[in-house]
Formats: structure tokens, sequence, C-alpha cells
């Protein structure tokens, strides 16, 4: 059964009644590998199709549907078509004119993209994917059609009649329907990386850039509409299709992705603001628990003019601005538990009205597993009721905060998502050398487990299968001789591999180390970011060239090509406990997409247990 994109139910209220029949023929009656999407932007008009399909062997058609009744054409030519309307005559252009025009301008658009061309043969310069265009007439049936006299101006062939899209349909005669559409066929189907160019081209929402998962915001729809030469890279890298259908589909309401690290968790919250901002009136709430990562946000929103619309708060920020627009005094800064007293003036003065609620016309919490219950009741009082649009983004394996974890339910603070939650389970960000690496460490100290829509499951990790080396484990005399081989590594890579200073990250786990790390690297003559205080944090910017220095809380949500993990011999904390400190060594591994390496000075557990994952990974190769 193919899968169509945005998911049917998502756009029921913009569909007609023939284009729902259509789609709803699709998925019953085309086979797990056809790619559909309803409603596709082409070319640089951006012109609207209906209905877009692609089969990796028979190739890329482009569908118009309409719903006229043989009695109410009038006339119709090559280039129009009339109609009798409620409210008189109406003269639009022939419909397969229609389709005809937008499959040009989708693949003009495409063979500008040397990896979507033939090189040499018979259709040397052409695109590498068949293409053909029809209609679909879903009110008309074959028999009407031949009596007609229209074969004599819309090939018959071109065209799906209503009794041709039946639930009796039969699956094989349907597909033959689609397929005769086409002029001509190839020997050889298309290969996974060229369905994921073509994909690319189609959406640039689904595009990944090789940093910081919401990268995506590099290249926006108000990309297509320029008149400058797009820049095409060599290697692309997309959403897969459960993210595409997942991030095109969500609607309003309430709904939760449960996701593994590095899942496109992020990235979904990305797609999802810039959806968002062209389509409310009220703002638009991002909150996240991680200081430097909604600093991150926040640039991307202002980099793409957007920052007006999509307010992107730390949490417990974003409780002081409220306190601050609303004239309502602040706990005393110093004071003992100032974090729980700023949020409980805030939940107090929303509930005596002194706060207004319904404030946004939606809010996307980042981290929602580091969020408190009685947090999350605030948040969701803030959604203007009618648009009533949450969504909340978990990972319980990366929860580092939240005390009360799962012993609470979703519907309890005021979530309603019962049959409206997704499971991603597979990891693009880590290559599957560090991801096994990092799961089967973390293994020891916390176990997967399922739950139901109302809580929060802790998700096994599946490898997106990209390869790449092993994570290097070192064991080093002193705390400044793991420094000097991170430096010695970093130099090595920028000179001789092309690395930017901005591809590196180093992790440490309290203060005094990151003061250690930040001269050594200074005294190195190497540029680098110190994020040690929330002034900092808040002024972080991932585009400057320089390593970034920054606690293994901190560098939750953000990701690097290169990811030094240091000081592992101070782990567990005395202070924390052994399974929290676990997850936080998980995260910081997990930041990691390309390279990871591993220092300690101490001999302890968690060094152990890594240098035993480290022995058993080498022996299973």
């Amino acid at each position: 059964m193919a899968k169509l994109i945005p998911a049917i139910s998502s756009c029921l209220d913009k569909m007609q009644a023939g284009e729902k029949r259509f789609a709803r023929r699709l998925e019953q009656l085309l086979d797990d590998d056809y790619l559909c999407w309803y409603e596709v932007p082409v070319g640089k008009r951006q012109r609207y199709t209906d209905f877009v399909i692609l089969h990796p062997a028979r190739g890329l058609l482009l569908l118009e549907v309409k719903d006229w009744r043989i009695d109410t054409i009038v006339d119709l030519d090559p280039k129009s078509i009339t109609i009798n309307t409620p409210t008189g005559q109406k003269t639009t252009p022939n419909p397969v004119q229609q389709a005809r025009e937008c499959t040009y301008a989708l693949i003009n658009e495409l063979q500008e993209d040397p990896q979507l061309i033939h090189k040499t043969g018979k259709y040397k310069g052409n695109l590498v994917s068949p293409w053909g265009f029809g209609v679909v007439l879903s009110n008309i049936t074959r028999k009407q059609f031949n009596d007609s006299g229209f074969s004599g101006v819309i090939k018959p062939h071109l065209v799906i009649c209503k009794d041709e899209m039946t639930e009796s349909a039969e699956s094989e005669e349907f597909q033959k329907r689609l397929w005769d559409m086409f002029n001509y066929q190839f020997a050889h189907p298309l290969s996974l990386p060229q369905i994921d160019r073509i994909r690319w081209h189609l959406y640039p929402e689904v595009r990944i850039g090789s940093g910081i998962q919401t990268d995506l915001f590099a290249t926006t729809a108000n990309d297509k509409l320029s008149n400058t030469k797009k820049v095409i890279p060599e290697i692309i890298k997309v959403m897969d299709m459960q993210q595409e259908q997942l991030a095109r589909s969500i609607g309003n309401g309430h709904r939760v992705i449960h996701g593994v690290a590095g899942s496109g968790k992020t990235l979904i919250l990305g797609y999802r603001s810039l959806y968002l901002a062209q389509t409310l009136d009220k703002p638009i709430l991002v909150l996240c628990y991680n200081i430097t990562l909604a600093a991150h946000l926040r640039q991307m929103m202002i980099d793409n003019g957007v920052e007006d619309k999509v307010n992107v708060y730390h949490f417990h920020d974003w409780c002081g601005e409220q306190l601050r627009l609303y004239n309502i005094d602040k706990p005393a800064e110093r004071s003992i538990k100032y974090v729980d007293k700023l949020v409980g003036t805030v939940i107090e003065a929303t509930e005596k009205g002194h706060i207004p609620k319904g404030q946004y016309g939606a809010i996307m919490i980042d981290e929602g597993h580091d969020f408190q219950p009685e947090w999350l009741k605030l948040i969701t009082s803030m959604i203007n009721p009618e648009t009533d649009s949450l969504l909340l983004l978990y990972d319980d394996a990366q929860s580092l905060y939240n005390k009360n974890k799962l012993d609470f339910s979703l519907s309890s603070v005021g979530i309603q998502a019962r049959g409206r939650t997704t499971v991603l389970r597979v990891n693009y960000r880590n290559t599957d050398e560090i991801i096994n690496f990092a799961y089967h460490f973390a293994n020891k100290y916390f176990k997967s487990k399922e739950s139901d829509d109302d809580h929060i499951p802790l998700i096994e990790p599946k490898t997106a299968g990209r390869k790449g080396k092993a994570p290097s484990v070192g064991l080093f005399k002193s705390f400044n001789e793991e420094i000097k081989r991170i430096i010695f590594v970093f130099k090595h890579l920028n000179k001789t591999q092309g690395y930017a200073w901005s591809d590196m990250c180093v992790t440490y786990r309290n203060k005094d180390l990151g003061k250690q790390i930040q001269l050594a690297f200074i005294n190195e003559g190497i540029p680098s970011q110190w994020l040690n205080n929330s002034k900092n944090k808040k002024k972080y910017n991932s585009s400057d060239d320089s390593v970034t220095i920054m606690t293994m809380h901190s560098s939750k949500g953000l990701e690097f090509p290169i990811v030094a993990v240091s000081g592992v011999g101070f782990l567990p904390s005395k202070k924390a406990k052994k399974v929290d400190e676990a997850k936080l060594l998980y995260v910081a591994m997990t930041r990691s997409t390309d390279k990871l390496l591993i220092t300690s000075s101490d001999n302890n557990e968690f060094f152990c247990d890594l240098m035993k994952v480290e022995e058993s990974q080498i022996e299973s190769v």
C-alpha cells in the first residue's frame, strides 16, 4: 500500500470530493514502492499540481483532478474548457494543458541538476526518469467521455474516469491506466540517491544540512522564488519518508513525537515553525530547556525573517519575560530555590488572570523530557483555544533534569494527544559505530520500554546504515594530558582533512574542567567559544569558525561532525544518580555525526564499561 504525503487525514478540509476519492485509490491500489504527493508547488512560478506520483521503474507522473459532470461542460477545445457554474459560465484552461505546463516546469527544474540527466546514449541531456501527465475526471464515466466526443480534444489514454477509480477497481488495471500516460520507458530503474534528489527538488523543506539538524533553514521555500541560480550540492541529505509525511501532515490539535537522539525531532520542529509563521496571525512560541539550543533556534528564525512571528525562549527566560511584560515582581535572583519561585509566580499570576492565557497561536516544546508537569500545565494554558496547536518533542533517554520523569500522564497536564502520537526510532545523526557504541554503554544503566499514547516510552534507536570510524577511547595520566590529546587530534583534522574549527566541540562535566580546556585552546591559538555562563550561551552562534567548548548538559539538541567527550574519569558525580550520569554521557556521545573521541584520566566504572564496549565492537567486526 502506498502512502500519500501529506497524510489524507491532514488535508481533507482542502480536498475536493474527487481528490479525496482518488487519494484513497492511490493508497489502496498502489504498491509500497510508489511515492505519492498531494498539492505540489512546481517551477519558479510555484504552480500547484494536484498529485505527483513517482515510481523507481516507471517514472514521474503529474495529474490534475477535476470534479466536473458531463452536463456542466459547455465547450472544450485544446486550450480551454467552458463550464456552467452556480454563478454563470466560467472558462478555465484545458486540464491536460494545465498538467502539461506543470510537468514541463518541474522537468526543466530537475534537468538543471547534472546528476539527474543522462550523460550518454539515446537520451543524453534528458532527465534520468521517464515522465508523463494526465487528468482524472472523477464524475465522468468512460462511456460518457467517449460518447461526448471529447476524445478528439483530450487523448483517451491521458484520462482516468469515474468508473476506473472505484473501490472495486483492480490494482493491476488501475496501475496500467497510470502508466499508459507515458510515451516511453527506460531499462534501468531510478537509484535511491536519484529518488532522494528528486525529493530534494520537489520540497526544499525536506532538506537536511550537514551541520546541526536545524540546517533545513539554510534553504527555505523562498529560495525557489529567487532569480539567483540555485546551488545544487553534489551530496544531499533529505528526511526519510516517515519524517517527511509527519512534517507535512501535522495538523492542529495536540501532537507528540517520541524520538530517539538524532531522529530529526528538531528538524520537524523547524519545518513546523516556518509553516505556521505563514499561516497564523497570533505569534508562535518555541520553548526548550537548553539555553544554547534556544539561542541557536532563535538565530535560525532571525536568519529566515520570522523572528517577529516565532518567539524562541529558554523556558525560565520566558517565565521572566512574562513577569516583566505584565509588571509582576520577580522573586529575588539570589533567593533559595529561585527557579521554582520564578515558575510558581508565573503560575499564580496566570491563575489569577494577571497574565493572560491563550497568548499564542501555536506552541512547540523541544526537549519535553526535561519539563516538569506543572510547567507543561502552564504552557498548555497559553495556547489559543481556537487553534489549539501544540507539538511536544520528547526522548526520555535524554532526560537529564526532570525528576518526575515518567511518573505523570500527558493528559494530566492538559496535553490531549491520544491517537496523535508518533514514534521516530531511526537515528540519522550518528554513524552506526557511534550510536551502537553509545547505546550499548547506556543499556547497562537504563532499558528501553514501550508505553501508551498518554505516557512517554523509552525507545531503542535503530541505525540508518551510515558507516564511519569507531569511537576512540583513551586513558591518560592527567586531565591536562587529555586536553593535549584532544588539541592534537583537532589540529590534525583541521590541517589534513579540512574540518573547520566550527565542526568541532569539546564537552566536559564541571566548570573547572571547562576553564582548563579554554585556557589550553587559547594558549595554542585555536579559536574557541566557551559557553561557561548564561550570557555566553545566549550569544552562541554556530556559524562562527571556532571550537565550541561546553558542558555535557549544554550540548543537548546540538550536533557537530567531531566531538571530544573529556573528563569521563569525573563521572559519575558524587551528587548525582548513576543512571542520570549515564544518560548525560549518552547525550554527549550522540552529539557527534562523524568522529567521536572519549578521554579519561581515571580507570573508573564508566571508563571500564566504555572500554568493554570498544573491545566487544572490535571483536564483532
